[in-house]
């Protein structure tokens, strides 16, 4: 497979994961959190870290609206619920987790 494929394989999985985000914002970013470690928030840095290192100006709040297919605050407005002491508490050991297993 050449180089130019691969990325533009990467590129397609990457559009796909955005647009199956979208179509599910009943899935809350501590959800995501919880159970895979990252978020749409994460996406986000990622994509503003990877055009800083090629000399693109985006900045994280531009990479969330490429990620939430809208502006962050109008998505938070529309999809993000408060976050139950549950998930909070599954997020806090998960945390602790990752902590644990770092220092071992």
């Amino acid at each position: 497979m050449t180089m130019d494929l691969s990325t533009e394989l990467e590129a397609a999985a990457f559009r796909r994961l955005l647009r199956h985000l979208r179509e599910h914002p009943e899935v809350q970013n501590i959800e995501l959190m919880i159970h895979g470690d990252f978020c749409r928030n994460c996406l986000a840095k990622w994509y503003a870290e990877a055009a800083g290192e090629r000399g693109a100006a985006v900045d994280y709040e531009q990479a969330r609206e490429i990620v939430y297919g809208m502006p962050y605050a109008e998505w938070k407005r529309h999809f993000q619920k408060e976050a139950t002491p549950e998930q909070l508490a599954a997020y806090e050991a998960r945390q602790q987790l990752k902590k644990d297993q770092a220092q071992a």
